[in-house]
């Protein structure tokens, strides 16, 4: 109850201070926890980040008051943190899908993007099976693209980078010299914009000290790759049903961690990289398809 009450505070506080600059260390502290750890469970569990809630709240509460006043639009992309109208003018299309000039002509439609309130509700009650494992330093090797904007342009152009990067996944696969088809997700530096995200596998110490060589890729194709360094971390395992295709059935897992086993476990989230291990079996196995979800955690002290 605690922690549910503290997630709740946070969003009071957040909406009592709109009108003004939020710090996010203050919004943690209604929930007596890092700055880091609120804003990754509060991303998980909402998907959208403390920012995007943010700028969506301003961006509505500025909409209403266009409609319903005369107030003057430079007074009004102040009063919610914006440097200029013309910055202003760019958000509020963009949200409302029309100017903030507009937004006050009868009849014009506006968005709502309305204000959190959580619900006690009897969830839970199932089985999550999980592991602790503590994990030595990985290199890992792959290529990353930075995805921006809301939620779900971001996990568009997740799936767009699987599909229009099929080479670069073969050519990883074939140095791993793995055949079950293994492979790993990597997701880190996130912030208020977005995150950065790796397609990446595990190669020997000479392919990955040597991509650039003729007899391994050679300069044309190893400039797409980098090597990526995971520290040594503790992470919480949770896998899911083994299926034909989990590529999606992962998102409702990582929430209920989030939502169910987070918060009674002990542990808090980590400030290090985010895994998902796929497991993309062919052939008859590939009903036995799973992914693993490694969750950075600390103990909660």
């Amino acid at each position: 109850m605690d922690w549910i009450e503290g997630m709740q505070r946070a969003i009071d506080y957040i909406e009592a201070h709109l009108t003004e600059e939020i710090d996010y260390e203050a919004v943690a502290r209604q929930s007596f926890s890092s700055s880091y750890h609120f804003q990754r469970v509060f991303s998980i569990l909402c998907g959208y980040t403390l920012g995007e809630y943010i700028r969506l709240r301003r961006l509505t509460l500025a909409g209403a008051e266009l409609a319903g006043g005369k107030k003057k639009v430079i007074d009004i992309a102040l009063k919610y943190g914006y440097d200029s109208p013309d910055s202003f003018a760019k958000a509020f299309q963009k949200f409302h899908g029309i100017t903030p000039s507009e937004a006050r002509t009868n009849g014009k439609m506006l968005r709502s993007f309305s204000r959190l309130l959580i619900k006690i509700s009897m969830e839970g009650g199932s089985m999550m099976n999980y592991r602790i494992e503590e994990k030595d330093e990985m290199i890992l090797t792959g290529y990353k693209r930075r995805f921006l904007g809301v939620p779900g342009e971001r996990m568009e152009q997740e799936k767009e980078m699987y599909v229009k990067t099929r080479a670069l996944q073969y050519i990883l696969t074939g140095l791993s010299g793995r055949h079950d088809d293994t492979g790993y997700d990597i997701i880190t530096n996130v912030d208020d914009e977005g995150y950065d995200f790796y397609i990446a596998n595990q190669l020997s110490e000479y392919y990955r000290n040597n991509l650039e060589k003729d007899g391994v890729l050679g300069k044309e194709y190893a400039r797409y790759f980098e090597n990526i360094t995971i520290p040594k971390a503790t992470y919480a395992i949770f896998e899911t049903e083994r299926c034909s295709y989990p590529t999606m059935v992962f998102l409702d897992l990582r929430k209920r961690i989030a939502s169910e086993w987070l918060p009674t476990s002990g542990y808090r989230l980590a400030n290090a990289p985010e895994l998902v291990v796929t497991h993309w079996y062919g052939g008859e196995r590939s009903n036995q398809r799973y992914r693993e979800l490694w969750i950075p955690v600390e103990k909660d002290e």
